[in-house]
């Protein structure tokens, strides 16, 4: 292996006490592949061990907590105590490969598809209109949804623990339930769960809070705990970067173990300042990183990409599309191939790529999933 690569392989260790035998992990990605009633496929099994082999940590597809909060086709469920075993599997395959296994769970709220949901009505902090030809609008959330989706995520969590998991990552980021109580644009609530950016904060800190007490009753060791948000919303108004900034110092101040940073590019600048070309996740790092591990994630493709983000003080970092593309990533690297590190898709059976994920890229020329 060349030397300058080194940092990609040192290890790292969470407030937790879980240590990660390198600096990379597989980002959370939609499969579109999980069976319908949200068991995990054959086809993801494969794919998760081909991508597990290298990498210090998978964090999983977004895995809804409760049918309400069920946000794709295909998607992998922790909705009842008869996932634990189908969860069981997808730990163990991670596991099994050398690599810490990490659930992320979540709620699609007003981006839940109707017609996937139970009553065919998405729910949301408020009910609003997100575009004129909405024709499905959602309906707000009473104050026994909301404790009952949060006792969902506890549940999820418990699952998670029983089922193996080394951790869960609440999924906070991409315009998601979570984001949508933290966004002006979408809560305009008047109660304890709304209004200013301390009050919106109350739902994800209320997860967060049942997520740590779960932890403390149910994990017999070291679990990890993560969080992910997006830094910036492009609407008006919407989360900016200084909203972000006081919400990371908050959570900087609870028993998480990371946050993961959303973004499609790790040095891409403000979503609402064309001006402003500083990278969002520096600038997180730059205020809680001392205290709070970062996770810096979007269009690292090359093992120069990864050294130069480790130059700046980001300890970790996602990897998604390179995995989809080059399962093999990291060995490349830790065999001194780096120039052989696929760059381009090419058959997908052999990449182990589920026809759900598959089909999505061929439909939308090339898309993949948010890393």
């Amino acid at each position: 292996m060349n030397p300058k690569y080194n940092p990609i392989f040192q290890p790292f260790n969470f407030p937790c006490g879980v240590q990660l035998k390198n600096r990379i992990l597989m980002a959370p990605m939609t499969t579109w592949s999980s069976n319908d009633d949200g068991t995990i496929s054959d086809a993801e099994i494969a794919y998760y061990r081909a991508r597990s082999q290298g990498v210090s940590a998978v964090i999983t597809a977004a895995t809804y907590v409760m049918p309400e909060g069920k946000g794709f086709q295909g998607q992998i469920g922790a909705h009842t105590n008869s996932m634990i075993t189908s969860l069981k599997r997808l730990a163990t395959t991670i596991q099994e490969q050398g690599a810490k296994a990490i659930l992320q769970i979540f709620h699609g709220g007003r981006l839940c598809p109707p017609e996937i949901l139970p009553d065919g009505q998405p729910v949301s902090a408020s009910a609003i209109r997100t575009k004129e030809n909405d024709t499905i609008v959602p309906r707000e959330m009473s104050e026994f949804e909301i404790i009952l989706t949060i006792q969902s995520f506890r549940d999820a969590i418990r699952r998670a623990i029983e089922a193996g998991f080394d951790g869960v990552e609440l999924h906070g980021a991409n315009a998601f339930l979570v984001q949508q109580f933290l966004s002006p644009y979408t809560n305009f609530r008047t109660d304890k769960w709304g209004g200013n950016l301390k009050k919106r904060m109350t739902f994800p800190q209320a997860l967060i809070d049942e997520a740590t007490n779960t932890i403390a009753r149910y994990a017999k060791r070291p679990f990890i705990l993560g969080y992910r948000l997006s830094p910036e919303e492009t609407e008006t108004p919407g989360i900016t970067m200084d909203d972000t900034l006081q919400l990371v110092n908050e959570l900087s101040e609870t028993k998480l173990d990371y946050l993961h940073i959303s973004t499609g590019d790790f040095w891409c600048g403000s979503l609402r300042d064309k001006n402003d070309k500083k990278s969002r996740t520096l600038i997180v790092q730059e205020r809680v990183g001392n205290r709070i591990p970062i996770i810096g994630i979007g269009s690292i493709r090359t093992a120069d990409d990864a050294i130069r983000v480790l130059e700046t003080g980001i300890p970790l970092i996602a990897l998604g599309r390179s995995l989809i593309i080059a399962p093999d990533w990291i060995q490349k690297i830790q065999n001194g191939q780096e120039e052989q590190i696929r760059t381009t898709l090419t058959d997908p059976k052999a990449l182990n790529i589920p026809d759900g994920l598959w089909q999505i890229i061929k439909d939308r020329k090339g898309w993949f999933p948010v890393e």
